[in-house]
């Protein structure tokens, strides 16, 4: 069937219309959007921030707050973590972590972003004039009050800082060295007792009884935070 220019001048009304209750919710969200070309492009008029191209009008327009949040939050934060490894444009992010830190902050939200490549580049989000921006966040492993200000006073546990250890995250095994140890932020069942013989499961009882989390330097860019489960003897 030809495409008439009724259905043209339709899908022009339906895309202002879209375009507008779109512009609005990101409004509601911090975000703000570049102007969508709904007037050459309609329905599939690219949706951009900043330049950054997030999705087409029709498939972003119908999204939640919180998933139009979502989106443009893994679009930006790749972004960010891209643009600090000038010298290697070109890769893409595969995995997009928050970073639980005390509050507050300075900032909204610290991610660990992923790359090909196995490098974790920290991104922080944070509002400049009522907009969502995000940017590399310059850490520094061997500052213990950046370490202190982010995860809250230093603490001991079974293990301690210099030691080298193995720990188990997303079905993968890394090595590096504890560079700073603060308490777990979940109740940890203590056993009392262990029968004779028994082999103690890596990380699952602290022979000191005390439960706690492990920022562990894997040379791979942002520590990586272990709770004791994870650590392989």
């Amino acid at each position: 069937m030809a495409y008439s220019r009724r259905n043209f001048v339709e899908e022009q009304q339906e895309a202002c219309q879209k375009a507008q209750q779109l512009t609005e919710r990101s409004e509601q969200c911090d975000i703000t959007l570049d102007p969508i070309d709904w007037q050459h492009f309609g329905m599939w008029a690219p949706v951009k921030v900043n330049n950054i191209e997030i999705a087409f009008l029709r498939d972003l327009w119908q999204r939640d707050s919180n998933d139009l949040l979502h989106q443009v939050q893994i679009k930006l934060l790749e972004n960010a973590a891209l643009e600090a490894m000038q010298s290697r444009r070109g890769h893409k992010a595969v995995m997009w972590s928050p970073v639980e830190v005390i509050q507050p902050q300075e900032f909204l939200s610290l991610w660990i972003i992923t790359l090909e490549t196995d490098e974790r580049i920290p991104v922080i989000e944070f509002l400049s004039n009522g907009r969502r921006l995000y940017t590399h966040f310059e850490f520094d492993e061997a500052n213990t009050q950046q370490l202190a200000t982010l995860f809250g006073p230093a603490s001991e546990g079974d293990y301690h800082l210099g030691d080298t250890v193995t720990i188990r995250e997303h079905e993968r095994q890394y090595t590096g060295e504890i560079i700073y140890i603060v308490p777990s932020d979940k109740a940890f069942p203590i056993r009392r007792h262990t029968a004779r013989g028994s082999r103690a499961i890596a990380g699952s009882v602290p022979t000191s009884g005390i439960a706690s989390r492990y920022i562990v330097d894997c040379s791979d860019g942002f520590p990586h935070i272990a709770h004791q489960s994870q650590i392989i003897p």
